[in-house]
């Protein structure tokens, strides 16, 4: 399983960005797909995610209403659309491919990340 993402950049708050996440043969029919983020200093945390069998997302609570996880299983390709950014939105994005049980998100394959900075 092949990940990559990419989209990042430097943006103002309140500004939007589109994250895209390339991934390789069939891991979209496979794996449910997630984003992750790290922000200097933290720990990873989980962002959003978009079930490999109906579509269903869940999001944290807080980029839930700004952020927007998509699929595209014809482009192979996981979207994070992001809103209304700011400065503590500042982060390395990654996405990921695994399994979700309840609300909670395994990760079995991680990209190389992209990294958002939002200036204010």
């Amino acid at each position: 399983v092949q990940l990559q993402a990419s989209g990042g950049g430097l943006v103002q708050a309140g500004g939007s960005l589109r994250l895209s996440c390339a991934t390789s043969g069939r891991t979209l029919n496979t794996y449910d797909m997630a984003w992750f983020r790290q922000a200097p200093g933290k720990e990873r945390e989980f962002v959003a995610r978009v079930s490999r069998s109906d579509g269903s997302t869940y999001y944290a609570n807080s980029v839930k209403g700004r952020f927007t996880i998509s699929r595209d299983n014809a482009e192979n390709t996981v979207y994070l659309r992001v809103n209304s950014l700011k400065p503590e939105d500042t982060a390395v994005y990654y996405c990921a491919a695994g399994s979700s049980e309840y609300l909670r998100f395994t990760a079995a394959y991680w990209g190389q990340g992209t990294l958002v900075t939002v200036s204010s």
